[in-house]
């Protein structure tokens, strides 16, 4: 932040009225409305009265106060806002005692001493970018120049780590198989489609959130804030979108890969890098079922991360193959559109109960995170903190625990019999779908879904069925089951997922002495903290393998950790006058064991799940990371030099 400037932060200065606060005030957090009070009035006796919050949980930002407790804070917030505005607006800045404090206070409990320098550095108080780059002008501007950067992929990875190298000036091309920025949320259109993390927090750290129409966004609006993002930071000229790159190879006399690409027109293209940085995701590979006679299919049928733009489903049959993380969103959005909407389900999906699934932000929320100084960033805090996998504990086998494969530990029993009844509290009225939703296997196991009732609701429709039977075979105007049954169909999707393990496919990348990653990987994909990999020196993977989360966070904090380490990287080739940076294959390997020690004792390694796409075909885990999120974060603050040769 420039002297001078605005803290983004801080709020926008304001005039509304008394009358007009006093009416935002109703749609507000009081938990972080309390600590916006304290920077208003720099007064701490905001978060140390007998009023405050009594706990967190995720999706809960009132802390359970009672009515009159929130009543009771607005009557007396409402002229310390007044004065606030009369006096021009000057937020203060408490100290980091102060702030560990408000930490504490807002979440209902204390805050562990050793975990608060995470939380500073992503509540951004003082302004400043945590993770902006302050080391360019140490490099000489003809080592930089040297040193171009290929990105592959322009999802929200692949836009940081531009925002980050244009910091560093350092020349870089993110290339993009799509047309446009944004990855999953650029390709993935399919009706319903919104992020199942609040919105406030999966969003750059560094970026204001005042924007967000909902508390869990729909995919447009996701859409058009990388758009947004890509803009302010004028990543535009450095971005090649309906551009696949095919093949990375390591040139050893060079010490440069050499990235082949194919242009929109076809024709193939070489770049020229020092560094490759991908941030091609993990979930971009649309997987298909092997179902007999799909080709024979006369209707439209298509991937749902393929949804086409100009698909009329009005009264139609609709077959909806899977019901994971995305049918779950399709089939309470279309089945009042379409005539029969059939749902083919191979496995029930836990889920648990979200009043904000579907709710949009109110317009005091909105005006409180626009104009009260920093509030927006302790709405931020009250979505990461219980959420922030401080530990995964619970979601590790207790060894002697036994009930037959339905849980793993005594909480995790406590989890399904809490989610269970919920489902059951839906399904009075249907013993039929109640028989089939309960699903066989520990909580958390597979994917968690959330659910404010829609999908529940959307199966009691009576032109909706749910088929849990396998399917034989398509025909040309249906699916057919195993039991021979018939299912008339004008339309199919296949909801059917990704295919998650196969990273960086499906590119050929050829490493140090000729080595091939995908050979040398297999089935069992592993790097470095998920990021670098032996013989293939200055490559970086983002969302790399064992960095998939399931337990905290979002997948743009993890990146934001995951860029900082790799530009930390960058920085020490560069400063120190080397060519090239490689992980010893003695580093990799024994983080590879303990990783793989690790998440065998988790939750989602355990045998009673079957069908996950967390496992590689021999039901081993490479996907899922099982550290918690401050232990990453603080392995990922900066490269240490001793892990790698440097040549």
């Amino acid at each position: 932040m420039n002297q001078g400037e605005r803290n983004p932060h801080a709020g926008a200065p304001f005039t509304d009225d008394d009358a007009t606060i006093a009416r935002r005030l109703e749609d507000v957090s009081i938990p972080a409305l309390m600590c916006s009070l304290v920077h208003m009035t720099g007064d701490p006796s905001w978060v140390r009265g007998e009023v405050r919050p009594h706990g967190a949980m995720i999706n809960e930002y009132q802390g359970y106060m009672t009515e009159e407790e929130k009543a009771e804070v607005r009557r007396r917030a409402l002229p310390a806002i007044a004065a606030y505005r009369d006096g021009g607006c000057q937020p203060f800045i408490p100290d980091r005692e102060l702030v560990e404090e408000m930490m504490s206070f807002i979440v209902g409990s204390p805050v562990e001493h050793e975990v608060v320098p995470l939380f500073l550095d992503d509540l951004h108080l003082d302004g400043a970018d945590s993770g902006a780059i302050t080391w360019a002008d140490e490099i000489a501007a003809d080592v930089k120049a040297d040193s171009p950067v290929v990105v592959i992929g322009c999802g929200e990875a692949g836009i940081l780590t531009g925002i980050r190298l244009a910091q560093a000036g350092i020349p870089f091309t993110i290339v993009e198989k799509s047309g446009g920025p944004g990855g999953t949320w650029w390709d993935n259109r399919y009706p319903g489609a919104r992020v199942d993390i609040g919105s406030h927090f999966y969003c750059y750290s560094f970026e204001p959130a005042d924007h967000w129409s909902e508390y869990y966004c729909q995919q447009p609006e996701l859409r058009d804030y990388f758009q947004r993002v890509v803009d302010k930071y004028d990543l535009g000229p450095h971005i090649r979108f309906h551009t696949e790159v095919t093949e990375a190879r390591w040139d050893d006399d060079r010490q440069r890969w050499a990235v082949e690409l194919r242009t929109p027109d076809g024709a193939n293209e070489t770049l020229d890098a020092r560094f490759v940085v991908s941030a091609v995701g993990a979930l971009n590979l649309p997987k298909y079922p092997d179902i007999p006679g799909m080709d024979d299919f006369a209707g439209p049928s298509f991937h749902s991360a393929r949804w086409p733009d100009d698909l009329d489903i009005a009264g139609k049959d609709f077959a909806l193959v899977g019901a994971g993380a995305s049918g779950f969103q399709i089939a309470p959005t279309i089945a009042d559109e379409v005539s029969r909407l059939t749902i083919f389900q191979r496995t029930a999906q836990w889920m648990f109960p979200n009043a904000n699934y579907h709710k949009a932000v109110p317009e005091g929320d909105a005006w409180a995170i626009r104009h009260l100084p920093f509030y927006g960033r302790w709405f931020r805090f009250l979505m990461f903190y219980p959420a922030s996998g401080l530990s995964n504990e619970r979601n590790r086998i207790d060894p002697d625990w036994d009930d037959g494969g339905r849980s793993i530990n005594a909480g995790n029993a406590e989890t399904r019999t809490l989610f269970g009844a919920w489902i059951e509290s839906q399904l009075q009225d249907r013993p039929d779908l109640l028989e089939v939703c309960i699903p066989d296997y520990p909580p958390s196991a597979k994917r968690m879904l959330q659910d404010n009732g829609s999908w529940l609701t959307c199966l009691k429709k009576p032109n909706v069925e749910l088929v849990r039977t396998g399917i034989d075979h398509v025909e040309a105007n249906g699916i057919v089951t195993v039991d021979g049954a018939f299912h008339p169909a004008d339309v199919i999707c296949y909801a059917t997922g990704f295919r998650h393990n196969e990273f960086l496919m499906p590119i050929d990348v050829v490493g140090r002495g000729g080595v091939a990653l995908h050979e040398m990987w297999g089935d069992e994909p592993t790097a470095y903290l998920g990021i670098t990999v032996p013989h293939f020196p200055n490559l970086f993977c983002l969302y790399g393998p064992g960095t998939n989360l399931a337990h905290g966070a979002s997948l743009i904090y993890q990146s934001e950790c995951q860029v900082d380490y790799v530009l930390s990287a960058i920085h020490e080739v560069l400063a120190t006058g080397h060519r090239t940076i490689e992980v010893r294959q003695d580093v990799h390997d024994d983080y590879a064991e303990r990783y793989q020690s690790e998440i065998q004792q988790m939750v989602w390694a355990h045998p009673s799940v079957r069908h996950s796409h967390f496992k590689n075909p021999d039901g081993k885990v490479f996907t899922l990371s099982p550290w918690p999120i401050p232990t990453y974060w603080a392995w990922t603050r900066a490269v240490d030099p001793d892990d790698y040769v440097l040549t």
